[in-house]
C-alpha cells in the first residue's frame, strides 16, 4: 500500500513537469502560444541550429545557385547563434544542457536530403528551410515574450528578427 501511495505521489508531482516537455515536443505549446521551459528552449534552439548548419552545408555542395547563397548565410548565422547559446550555458547564465546531437526527427530529415540531388534536393531543402524557420520563429517569439530566464529572453529577442528574415528568404526560394 505504501508503494502505491508513493508511486501516486511521484506521478502527481511529476505530471506537470512531464506535461510541459510533452507540450513543447508535440507542438501544443506553440498552438497555445505558451513559452517553452528554459531547458526545452535551449534543446530546440540547439537542435534547430545543428540542422540548419548541416543541411545548409549539404546545400552548399548540392543546391542551385539561389539555394547555395541562402545556405551560405544559414551556415554563418546559425553558427553564430549556436556559439552564443553555448556561451550562455557554459557561462552559467542559463541552467540547461546543450544536446550533443540532433534528435531522430532532424536526423531523418538530414538523411533524406543526403539521398537527393538536383531539383529534388532543391525542393526538399527549400521546404525544410521554410518549416524549420517557421518553427524557430515561433519558438523564439514565445520565449522572448514569456521565458523564465532574463539572459535567454534577451538572446531570443536579439535573434528573432534574423530568424524572421531567414523565414522570408526561405519562402522566397523557388
Amino acid at each position: 500500500m505504501k508503494k502505491i501511495l508513493l508511486a501516486s505521489a511521484v506521478l502527481l508531482f511529476a505530471a506537470p513537469v512531464m506535461a510541459q516537455s510533452i507540450g513543447e515536443k508535440t507542438g501544443v505549446n506553440a498552438v497555445l502560444g505558451v513559452a517553452p521551459k528554459t531547458e526545452d528552449f535551449v534543446k530546440q534552439a540547439a537542435i534547430s541550429d545543428m540542422f540548419e548548419i548541416e543541411s545548409s552545408k549539404l546545400a552548399q555542395q548540392k543546391a542551385d545557385a539561389e539555394s547555395k547563397a541562402f545556405a551560405d548565410k544559414m551556415v554563418k548565422d546559425h553558427t553564430e547563434t549556436s556559439t552564443e547559446l553555448k556561451a550562455l550555458v557554459s557561462g552559467g547564465k542559463v541552467k540547461a544542457e546543450i544536446p550533443a546531437a540532433m534528435d531522430d526527427a532532424h536526423k531523418s530529415k538530414l538523411e533524406k536530403l543526403q539521398k537527393l540531388n538536383g531539383d529534388d534536393f532543391d525542393d526538399q531543402y527549400d521546404s525544410d528551410q521554410q518549416a524549420a524557420h517557421k518553427d524557430a520563429v515561433s519558438l523564439f517569439e514565445r520565449y522572448a515574450k514569456g521565458g523564465e530566464n532574463a539572459d535567454l529572453k534577451a538572446f531570443a529577442s536579439k535573434h528573432l528578427p534574423h530568424l524572421q528574415e531567414h523565414l522570408k528568404m526561405a519562402e522566397g526560394l523557388k
